[in-house]
């Protein structure tokens, strides 16, 4: 497992900021999170860490930081870690999504930009799977890496301000799904059903960082079917274990 240069910084008076190379990277992700599981390991109390595409941001929730001491922490750790053969479970989910002109309220607009007909769009969206570069902006909105260089299409010129949730949309190298009504920018070609977070449950979104995401074409039909199993709480989504 190669293991990457990073950069250790006060972000604040409770908070360190880790920065890895900066760029979009699998192998870089995979450090990141070889990171925080080796960290997590310790046992330390009063953390919490949030991880973004090259980053992870230490939150320290006691009243003290000696930055000093954390820092030589983190150093050591992820010199360890490097040595240490990942146990970290990753899954791939399989997440359907309705493409019909009513949802994908852009759909016509990004075929014509990107010249391709709607049926290969669709085809190529739902071709490709996409990791889990970062999840936040809304609470279980995943930042999906992986977006073919043949559907990389700029965000809109003037956001929407209101975007339904379930929203799936396409942004430069990025695309992902809107978990609740929100402001947006995004290029809309579909909705996904399926609630992504809840924040009731003891893990409310059940996608993390590192996993990998394929959405799978659904009609309308079968939209309105999983939107009531997910209401009520019985959909459960499809998924493999890709690293067994």
């Amino acid at each position: 497992m190669k293991s990457y240069p990073i950069s250790i910084k006060t972000f604040g008076e409770r908070a360190v900021l880790v920065e890895w190379p900066n760029k979009v990277d699998t192998s870089i992700l995979a450090d990141i999170l070889d990171f925080m599981d080796a960290f997590k390991e310790l046992k330390l109390p009063g953390w919490e860490m949030s991880v973004a595409y090259n980053s992870v941001t230490m939150v320290c929730n006691d009243e003290h930081l000696d930055f000093e001491d954390i820092k030589g922490v983190i150093q050591e750790c992820h010199q360890k870690q490097a040595a240490t053969k990942s146990k970290r479970i990753q899954h791939l989910w399989h997440i359907p999504v309705c493409y019909d002109a009513e949802f994908g309220i852009d759909i016509e607009e990004v075929s014509k930009t990107l010249k391709l007909s709607k049926d290969e769009l669709i085809k190529q969206h739902t071709s490709y799977q996409y990791i889990v570069y970062g999840i936040g902006f809304l609470p279980g909105f995943m930042y999906l890496g992986g977006v073919p260089e043949s559907l990389e299409i700029p965000r809109r010129a003037e956001p929407r301000l209101q975007v339904a949730k379930g929203s799936v949309g396409l942004a430069s190298k990025q695309t992902g799904i809107y978990p609740q009504e929100s402001p947006g920018g995004w290029n809309i070609i579909g909705n996904c059903p399926i609630p992504l977070f809840n924040p009731s449950l003891k893990d409310p979104c059940f996608v993390k960082v590192g996993d990998k995401i394929q959405f799978q074409q659904i009609s309308r039909a079968e939209y309105d079917l999983h939107k009531i199993e997910g209401e009520v709480g019985i959909y459960k989504p499809e998924k493999v274990i890709l690293n067994a």
